[in-house]
């Protein structure tokens, strides 16, 4: 999972939208648990921020150069397909600066 180190060369901004009790986000909610330390630790310049809000819908988004910016609903998803998508995420950011 190398592409974890990555996420700053390729991410200017994550945010993470989620409630902070529904069932729709819990996998999200666990996602952070489990994540949010070691991605910061290795990307300690990145801002990623978590907004949490009651009845909101979960998603993942990334912020790339030039302002451009990608979603993705979480809902529904388990906490490895979270770890997919953003890995998707980063991915699309290389492609961007191709």
């Amino acid at each position: 999972m190398a592409w974890r180190g990555q996420l700053s060369k390729n991410i200017k901004e994550l945010r993470l939208l989620m409630c902070q009790s529904s069932p729709a986000s819990s996998s999200a909610r666990a996602f952070v648990e489990k994540n949010y330390k070691e991605l910061k630790t290795l990307n300690p310049k990145l801002p990623i921020l978590i907004r949490e809000c009651s009845g909101v819908e979960p998603q993942l988004w990334a912020r790339y150069d030039l302002g451009v910016e990608k979603g993705i609903r979480l809902e529904g998803m388990t906490e490895p397909q979270i770890l997919k998508a953003l890995e998707d995420l980063v991915k699309a950011g290389q492609s961007l600066k191709a």
